[in-house]
């Protein structure tokens, strides 16, 4: 399994804040990387100029600065637009890949946001409650009793029956 690139195989490669399986393919172990799919993973391996068929470990570290330079400017990529994980961006305008913890505050903020100017969705949101239109009569009741016990209906027929002989 030696390759002329790499000196030895590293079992963990760390990316973007992330310990990757070296084991993994390139394209697999990319793919694990919060806010990259399988699709977008195979764009930035070949647009990185790696074989997608390597396995992670075996890439020496410029290979991996490679992968890093394109994950943080995706713009160089021949990537349509929809493809991206955020369109329009409302603070920048706008369209990039966001990977990782970028991901996560981003969404945070939009969130955030929605609260803020108080939309429909940023009420629902901090309700607690369903945002999407989703049904709400029966699910998404977070740890309450859903429905009622048989043992309970058992237990009150039990007490009415006896309450009755009483009288």
């Amino acid at each position: 399994m030696s390759s002329p690139q790499a000196s030895e195989f590293r079992y963990l490669v760390r990316l973007k804040g992330k310990d990757l399986d070296g084991r993994k393919k390139a394209v697999a172990a990319l793919a694990d990387l919060k806010g990259v799919g399988y699709n977008f993973a195979q764009a930035v391996v070949s647009g990185a100029g790696i074989d997608p068929k390597m396995r992670f470990g075996q890439l020496s570290e410029s290979q991996v600065k490679d992968i890093e330079r394109v994950l943080a400017d995706t713009s160089s990529l021949n990537v349509p637009q929809w493809a991206f994980n955020r369109k329009r961006d409302p603070e920048s305008g706008e369209t990039k890949q966001l990977v990782g913890t970028d991901l996560d505050l981003a969404l945070k903020s939009d969130v955030e946001r929605e609260r803020n100017i108080q939309s429909w969705r940023g009420v629902r949101h901090s309700l607690g409650l369903k945002v999407r239109g989703q049904r709400t009569r029966t699910t998404g009741r977070k740890g309450k009793t859903v429905g009622v016990r048989r043992a309970t209906l058992q237990q009150a027929a039990q007490a009415a029956k006896t309450a009755e002989e009483k009288k």
